[in-house]
């Protein structure tokens, strides 16, 4: 809001004063203190009636300036509220269209998590194959390791019998 110059402060505060009990209070007695002095014989009614009504008669105008620029003032007032306003319209779209924005990502994240876990679900089969497979040809190599030690063990159990029947073979022909 715009700061008031001091003539504006004025009129605000008479306008204020005027809507006020004790306004209606003052020119109420204001009121019937003229009407006493006419009543009293002070000052004749023809009087006291023409100087009542040119006093009220000023004061209705000054009234009707100051009521006028007050109504200027709210106007003016009313119209910041309504660009305020149309500037918090405007952040609520956007904003909108912010979230909007984000649940598109939200929902793109949803659908690579939900990819991931499928990934990750065949990477486990893929392990557990490899795992497998790990396992078949330890077990492979065991039994062609145990195969090998049959094989040499026969080998020197012949090689035992041939050096035997060599040595046999050789008392014989002595």
């Amino acid at each position: 809001m715009k700061d008031l110059s001091p003539i504006e402060k004025r009129a605000r505060s008479i306008t204020d004063w005027v809507g006020s009990p004790v306004s209606v209070l003052v020119h109420t007695i204001v009121f019937a203190a003229a009407f006493l002095l006419s009543a009293f014989g002070i000052l004749p009614l023809d009087r006291m009636l023409l100087v009542l009504t040119t006093i009220v008669s000023l004061e209705a105008i000054y009234l009707a300036i100051f009521i006028q620029m007050s109504v200027n003032f709210q106007r003016e007032a009313i119209a910041e509220v309504e660009q305020d306003l149309e500037e918090i319209q405007e952040d609520v779209g956007e904003i909108q269209e912010d979230i909007e924005d984000i649940q598109e990502d939200v929902e793109e994240i949803g659908e690579d998590v939900g990819e991931l876990q499928e990934d990750l679900g065949e990477i486990q089969e893929d392990v557990e194959e490899i795992g497998e497979d790990l396992e078949e040809s330890e077990a492979e190599e065991a039994a062609e390791e145990r195969h090998k030690n049959e094989q040499k063990e026969t080998l020197q159990n012949i090689y035992n019998a041939l050096q035997q029947l060599t040595n046999d073979i050789e008392k014989l022909k002595k």
